[in-house]
C-alpha cells in the first residue's frame, strides 16, 4: 500500500521483488534458507517490508528445515530475518499455500496463516510473536482476515 508499483513474489523458481508494477522482476532470495514456496505478503503500510514462507522443494513440500518459520525483509529484500516466536518448535511439517497468508490493515500489521496440517496462526505485531488460532481443521488452502470496528 505505501508504493503500490512494488510487487513481491515467491514461487517454483525464487522469490523476487518489481519496483515497477511487475514490468520488471529482481531477484531477491538470498539470505533465505530456501527460495521456493508459494506465498508472499506485502506490508499494508512499510514498502520496503514483505514476508515469506519458504518450503524446501518441489518434491519435499514441507517447511524449509522442517521449522515453522515466517521471514521478513525490513529492506525490500536485501536483508531476511526468521520469526518463529510462539511457533511450533520441534519438526513442522505444514505447508503454507498461495493463498493461505494474509495480512490486515491495523497498524502494527496483523499477519495470518493457515497450513495444510490444518492449523492457524496469527500475529498482532508485525510478525514478531505469533500465537496458534485453530487446529484439527482440514488443510487451509485460504485465509482472508479484515479489520472491523
Amino acid at each position: 500500500a505505501d508504493d503500490p508499483d512494488r510487487l513481491y513474489l515467491q514461487n517454483h523458481w525464487g522469490v523476487y521483488r518489481s519496483d515497477d508494477a511487475g514490468a520488471h522482476w529482481t531477484d531477491i532470495g538470498e539470505g533465505l534458507p530456501s527460495t521456493f514456496g508459494f506465498a508472499a505478503v506485502a506490508h499494508p503500510h512499510r514498502g520496503g517490508t514483505a514476508y515469506v514462507f519458504p518450503i524446501t522443494a518441489d518434491s519435499d513440500r514441507v517447511p524449509a528445515d522442517r521449522r515453522c518459520r515466517v521471514y521478513r525483509t525490513p529492506d525490500a529484500g536485501k536483508s531476511w530475518e526468521p520469526l518463529s516466536a510462539g511457533l511450533p518448535q520441534e519438526d513442522h511439517y505444514g505447508t503454507v499455500l498461495r493463498d493461505a497468508m494474509c495480512s490486515d490493515d491495523l497498524d502494527p500489521a496483523g499477519l495470518y496463516f493457515g497450513n495444510r496440517n490444518g492449523e492457524v496462526y496469527a500475529s498482532a505485531d508485525d510478525g514478531d510473536s505469533w500465537r496458534q488460532l485453530a487446529s484439527h481443521l482440514p488443510d487451509v488452502l485460504c485465509v482472508r482476515a479484515a479489520a472491523i470496528g
